[in-house]
């Protein structure tokens, strides 16, 4: 997987799977724009770029505001002309709560940030790849977008509705030479995850994640550089006429029926 000359965008990119798939593209000799709210995480990625010999900048913005989401495409656009690899990635868990008590405000919150902040992306960063005649665009989605989640609406929604958009994409754009595809972690070991295992047994977060890890196939969560291989695969030429489908990274869970499921049954 050589990205040599390549330039990888990627929104989340101060942490976790941003972060991993960041380094990895800068390995594979990538230039990396590495975007997150929090920028002090977005340059500390960008920092660890420089610091293995690659070239990467970082930039702060909120992928929920088009204004914000045209400026880091700019930013992308001015400093190395192109955008080759677009990791689509920024998301949030919201809270654990069953939709008939869930609370409004969160649920938008999650909607904003996971389906127009993915939208906004697509939307401005399309234009780009259009105009070269090529690109490849990962969308981060998860195994909640292909079956329930008991206690997580908004989170589940939001995922199934960044599939929606992955296919819809990827069939305007192939015959302009794009590739649009989305990914789906079932769970990593991230933040993420252990938030919600918090939320779901505070102080005893770790008995959470036994019961969970022992419940998937594999009797382990997923790297964030597992999931990031994949990402860098369905970016790379590798991948060159796979466009319009969800690769799912998850441990064995979704084939078994989607072992690791109500986190907040009653």
């Amino acid at each position: 997987m050589d990205f040599t000359g390549k330039v990888a965008l990627i929104t989340g990119g101060g942490n976790g799977i941003g972060r991993a798939a960041a380094l990895g593209f800068a390995a594979g000799g990538a230039k990396v724009v590495a975007v997150d709210r929090d920028g002090t995480a977005a340059e500390a990625t960008a920092g660890i770029v420089r610091q293995k010999g690659g070239d990467a900048i970082a930039v702060t913005a909120d992928v929920t505001r088009s204004d914000e989401v045209r400026a880091y495409v700019k930013v992308a656009i001015d400093r190395y002309g192109r955008i080759d690899c677009f990791f689509n990635n920024a998301g949030i868990e919201g809270k654990v709560a069953h939709t008939a008590d869930y609370d409004e405000a969160v649920f938008d919150a999650v909607m904003g940030v996971n389906v127009k902040g993915v939208f906004l992306g697509m939307r401005h960063v399309l234009p780009e790849m259009i105009r070269q005649g090529s690109g490849a665009i990962v969308n981060t989605a998860s195994v909640a977008g292909l079956v329930g989640t008991p206690g997580m609406p908004a989170y589940v929604a939001s995922k199934h509705a960044v599939i929606g958009l992955t296919k819809t994409a990827a069939g305007e754009v192939a015959r302009q030479g794009i590739r649009v595809n989305a990914v789906c972690p079932g769970p990593v070991d991230t933040r993420m995850i252990h938030a919600l295992e918090e939320q779901l047994s505070p102080g005893n977060a770790g008995a959470v994640a036994a019961r969970y890890q022992a419940a998937l196939p594999t009797g382990r969560y997923t790297t964030v550089e597992e999931i990031a291989n994949m990402v860098l695969f369905l970016c790379s030429d590798l991948a060159a006429n796979t466009t319009g489908g969800q690769f799912v990274v998850d441990g064995g869970r979704t084939a078994t029926g989607g072992a690791v499921t109500n986190l907040a049954a009653r």
